[in-house]
């Protein structure tokens, strides 16, 4: 590792972001050094400029990896060199505005009944049953999981908060017997290792890509939802919460958003919220048309022909 790296690294640990955070950023830094074939440090604000048009009309980056490559470049620039570029203040990322891919319920039992390995299976299912993100899932540790009060601790979640989310009886129905198959004192899914045999004494958590090649491998055998991913499931079951009639402010603290707002892009995904506000719909222009005949009787019974002329004072 050089100098320059170590370094960058030790200023994200000051900022106090997580490890997943600082991976992401110095991540960000790489292909910036790639782009020109020259270290960073000697890169001139003129090429930085190239670089970021490059993403845009080029590389053509979603609006997520725009936003980690601008942050782990201005961090780098701006706290570890030092550098007050003008180029850094006025990127932004471009804007999107796209509505979450949600799954119907049966589309989802389809996706989950495909996934072959078992520890894969219940980390999935446990993901959608609780609305997890693929991180808040695969490092689940056993203490997390509280039968008596049939509650999931989720630790250290987007933005390094916990929150406290219901378990099912049927997930941890599951959850058990998976457990079982390994007995690790603290991961709920431990990292199997090449084996597969090591599981009671792993270090770490089952890998993140692990759990997305088995919804890959799930997903193009049931030969459906194209679209879907570990997130989909997350999205899923916050949709099915919504038609189930749960409350937008208690489905917020479920999944964990920092704003409402966040939590009501779900009511575009919802078939049933959808039904119901056309029934209501029609039926409130059912009522409106009948009035609309009972005042149209009136007018021909009650209401003068013509009226008196009103004065010019009346506005």
């Amino acid at each position: 590792m050089t100098p320059l790296r170590q370094r960058m690294i030790d200023d994200l640990q000051l900022r106090g972001l997580s490890e997943r955070t600082q991976e992401m950023y110095v991540r960000a830094v790489r292909p910036l050094a790639d782009h020109d074939h020259k270290s960073p440090e000697r890169l001139t604000e003129e090429a930085l400029r190239d670089y970021f048009l490059s993403l845009k009309n080029v590389t053509r980056y979603s609006r997520a990896a725009s936003t980690i490559a601008l942050c782990g470049i201005k961090l780098f620039y701006e706290q570890t060199r030092k550098r007050a570029w003008t180029t850094l203040t006025f990127v932004r990322a471009p804007r999107e505005q796209k509505l979450p891919v949600g799954l119907s319920t049966d589309a989802v039992r389809t996706l989950l009944a495909h996934v072959q390995l078992l520890r894969s299976r219940v980390c999935l299912t446990t993901i959608y049953a609780c609305g997890l993100r693929l991180q808040e899932g695969t490092h689940l540790q056993v203490p997390d999981s509280d039968s008596a009060r049939m509650r999931v601790h989720v630790r250290c979640g987007k933005g390094a908060k916990d929150r406290s989310v219901p378990l099912p009886p049927r997930t941890l129905a599951f959850l058990r017997p998976s457990w079982a198959t390994h007995r690790h004192p603290l991961w709920l899914f431990p990292a199997p290792g090449r084996s597969g045999l090591g599981m009671a004494t792993a270090a770490a958590p089952m890998p993140r890509n692990s759990v997305q090649d088995a919804l890959r491998a799930a997903r193009k055998a049931s030969g459906r939802n194209k679209r879907a991913s570990v997130h989909t499931l997350r999205h899923s079951s916050a949709t099915h919460l919504l038609e189930a009639g749960v409350h937008l402010r208690l489905m917020q603290a479920y999944l964990g958003h920092d704003s409402p707002t966040t939590t009501a892009l779900y009511t575009h995904l919802t078939a049933t919220a959808d039904a119901r506000a056309r029934d209501t719909l029609a039926g409130l222009m059912g009522d409106l048309s009948a009035l609309q005949e009972v005042s149209h009787g009136r007018v021909g019974r009650d209401l003068p022909a013509s009226w008196p002329r009103l004065s010019g004072q009346v506005r």
